[in-house]
Parts: structure tokens; C-alpha cells; sequence
């Protein structure tokens, strides 16, 4: 056994100016920095195949904040080249849309596009490890919406009707594969530090291979990924794509360092899910862009459509663990909270009820406490609020798509928006 007390942590975010302004430029970066003050106890758990695990042990009252020189609004909106100023209107899904969007439907126009790259997608992990294929297969095998791949063929042939291109590049379908790969990669590792059996109602790599190949597994994905990205040669590109592992890696560490603190403010649950969702999708829809050949205006209405986009599902997911039942979750309603991972419904209600913080503050140590927090929650207004915030990230999504010209692919960046609020509707 070996314990561990985090005694201070603090470290500099420079990569953070992404959030704020939407380049990869190094200049005026503000500092943010976490402050860990005893923050608790861990210890090491030997598991299966070797693995090693950090449990808390023990937490102690103090506790892990940011802090930003900039207000929440300077730091994740950013500036909304071409976009007319004044208040946006919130998107009436029901009044907006013919009918229920599908995304079979959504996604018809690039259909082909995404047909071509599941073909790819195993053969490009590679097949000269045999665990790791197989472990490719049972994650590409499983399904998943490809959500990220179709942003990327969406706005690849959105961008590419400005310059007079017909057809996409070698390289725009290169991008989207990357992108499934690191996302895929993340799943893996997610599954690993949530302990999740199940994924897309399959048995995760980790349940199947022990920890210790799920670990290695989205390792090597992440390298493959990097590899593919490094031939692309293009440097900014290159540049944006590897700030998102690094997100990766600063989100996990702000969420676990975060748990049971009730003291969060909603930017630094913005600035999380940004880390964990938001970097991604944003650098899938400016990466497109790039790879287009369009202005820089363009490409940076396209990182602000990705971003804006990436937070609103955040926010509706983290709506959905408090309104679905654990049979349309595939896991137990509730689970984020129960973990002491505080989103924005939780946020919002702690505003409203001082009850929500001594019960999540005792860690849902008494029989019940976990169900009455989750009906405070409900019972506060902090769906409903969350629900607005969601809506109005989903506005600006919809603004950021003014500099496109009309085309069944812009419509289809619009219906995604409109799918992802359906959801709460």
C-alpha cells in the first residue's frame, strides 16, 4: 500500500487563451492557477493485470479552487467575429424545426463521408498488435453516433463551397479520423477512471481486458492519433488538435480535484466542460475550416461554433443525469453527484437551498441523502436554469454560422444545435 497526501498543487493554464479568444497564438495569456490545500488522503489499490488506483481515503475540509483575472463572459465567449451584437433570442426548438431531428436524417448529407471512415478506422489503429485491434474492434464495433467526424464533413463542405472546392481533401478526411480516434481514446480512459462495465451497451476494453490494456489501449490511440496528425503537416492544425489531449488531461485533473465542492462557480464548471468536451469539438470545426482554405474570420467563427456547441451538450448531458431514468442512462440517474462531480443543475440549486450543501458536504453519508439532494435539486429551479444556460450557448452556436453561405451542410450544423436542445425538450 502506499498513501499519498496532496498537500499543494498549482500550475499555469496558458493554453486557456484558446477559451477566450479562439487562436493559438501565445500572446497576453492570462495565468490560471489551482490551489490545493490538504485536499485529501489517497491511497493505492493493487487491482487486476498489475493496475494501480488512487482512492480518496480520507477528504479534509480545504479545497481546490481557480482562480481568473477575466469574467466568466471574457473567458468563454470570446469575441463573436461577424456576429451583430445585442442579446440573442432563445432558440424555440419546437417553433424552429419541422419535426423531431434524427440524426440519421441530420447526417444524410454526409453520409458517404462517414461510411468511408468506419471502413478506415480499424485498419488505421493498426493490426499488428492483436489485443489492440481486437480492443479497436470492440470499441469501433459498438456504435456511437460519430458526432465528431460528421461536424468535420459538415463544416469541411460548409467552408469548402466559399473557396469553390468540390470535393473534400485528402486531408479533411484525415482530420475526422483523428478526431474519432482521440475521442475513442477518451472513452477508454473514462471507462477506466469511472469503473464502468459498459459502454454503448457493450462491456467496456477494461472489463474484457483489465486495466491495464484499457490504459495502454487509449495510449496508443492517443499515439496513433498524434502520428497521423504530425503527416498532415500543417502546423496549426498540428497545434490545436494537440492542445485538446492536453485538455484531456487538465479537465480529469480539475474534476478530481474539484469533488464535493460546493463552493464551484459556474466558470469553473464552463472551464471544465470545455476541458473534458467543448476542446474537441471546437477543434474539429476550426480544423476543417483551416484544412478548407478560408479566412480567418471563418475559421475562427468555426472554433466559436464548436466550442459554444461542445459546452451546450455538456450542459444538457449533465441536465440528463437528473431527468432520465438509469435504464435511458445505462447507468444509475444521479451518478455525477453521487461521484461529487457538481455540474450546473447542482450549481444553480446550491444558489437556492443551503440543505443541497451540508448533504453533499457529508458526502451522502446517510441512507437517502443521495435521492433528497437530487430532488432539491429539481425542486430549486436548478433544471430549469441550466436548461436556459444550455439554450443560450446553443444561440451563439447559431450566430457563429452567419458567415456560412446557405447549403444543406450549414443546415445541418444548425439542426445539431437544435438535436442537442431537443433532448431537454
Amino acid at each position: 500500500m502506499m498513501s499519498m497526501t496532496c498537500h499543494n498543487l498549482e500550475f499555469s493554464r496558458t493554453g486557456l487563451d484558446l477559451v477566450a479568444c479562439g487562436c493559438s497564438s501565445n500572446a497576453s495569456f492570462d495565468r490560471f492557477s489551482v490551489r490545493n490545500h490538504a485536499k485529501g488522503v489517497f491511497k493505492s489499490v493493487n487491482r487486476g493485470y498489475g493496475a494501480r488506483k488512487l482512492v480518496c481515503w480520507r477528504r479534509v475540509t480545504a479545497r481546490c479552487r481557480v482562480f481568473s483575472t477575466k469574467t466568466p463572459e471574457t473567458v468563454l465567449n470570446g469575441p463573436q467575429i461577424g456576429v451583430a451584437p445585442g442579446p440573442p433570442s432563445v432558440l424555440d426548438v419546437k417553433k424552429e424545426s419541422r419535426g423531431p431531428i434524427s440524426l440519421t436524417n441530420l447526417f444524410g448529407v454526409v453520409a458517404d463521408d462517414l461510411q468511408t471512415l468506419n471502413k478506415n478506422l480499424q485498419s488505421i489503429v493498426g493490426a499488428e498488435n492483436p489485443v489492440l485491434m481486437s480492443a479497436a474492434e470492440q470499441i469501433f464495433g459498438a456504435g456511437g453516433k460519430r458526432m465528431r467526424p460528421a461536424l468535420v464533413f459538415l463544416v469541411s463542405r460548409a467552408t469548402a463551397a466559399i473557396v469553390g472546392m468540390k470535393e473534400l481533401t485528402r486531408e479533411h478526411r484525415r482530420l475526422a479520423e483523428i478526431i474519432e480516434m482521440i475521442h475513442t481514446a477518451s472513452l477508454i480512459h473514462d471507462d477506466v477512471l469511472d469503473e464502468s462495465d459498459m459502454r454503448r451497451g457493450k462491456e467496456t476494453v477494461h472489463q474484457l481486458y483489465g486495466t491495464r490494456v484499457a490504459v495502454l489501449a487509449g495510449d496508443f490511440m492517443f499515439a496513433q492519433s498524434s502520428w497521423y496528425l504530425a503527416n498532415l503537416e500543417n502546423l496549426e492544425v498540428i497545434k490545436l488538435i494537440s492542445q485538446v489531449i492536453k485538455d484531456f488531461a487538465s479537465g480529469e485533473i480539475k474534476q478530481a480535484s474539484g469533488l464535493f465542492d460546493c463552493d464551484v462557480e459556474l466558470e469553473e464548471y464552463l472551464i471544465k466542460s470545455y476541458y473534458k468536451t467543448a476542446s474537441l469539438i471546437a477543434a474539429s470545426t476550426k480544423g476543417a475550416a483551416i484544412f478548407s482554405g478560408v479566412d480567418s474570420s471563418v475559421t475562427e467563427q468555426m472554433y466559436q461554433y464548436g466550442k459554444n456547441l461542445g459546452l451546450s451538450f455538456q450542459v444538457v448531458d449533465d441536465i440528463l443525469d437528473f431527468t432520465q431514468s438509469a435504464e435511458q442512462l445505462g447507468k444509475p440517474a444521479g451518478s455525477d453527484l453521487a461521484k461529487g462531480n457538481l455540474t450546473a443543475p447542482v450549481i444553480f440549486a446550491l444558489e437556492k437551498e443551503p440543505k443541497l450543501r451540508d448533504i453533499i458536504e457529508s458526502e451522502f453519508c446517510e441512507t437517502g441523502s443521495l435521492e433528497e439532494a437530487i430532488e432539491l435539486v429539481k425542486s430549486c429551479g436548478g433544471i430549469e436554469r441550466a436548461q436556459d444556460l444550455a439554450k443560450e450557448k446553443a444561440d451563439i452556436a447559431i450566430q457563429n454560422l452567419q458567415c456560412l453561405p446557405q447549403s444543406a451542410f450549414r443546415l445541418g450544423l444548425e439542426e445539431m444545435v437544435k438535436y442537442n436542445l431537443q433532448r431537454i425538450d
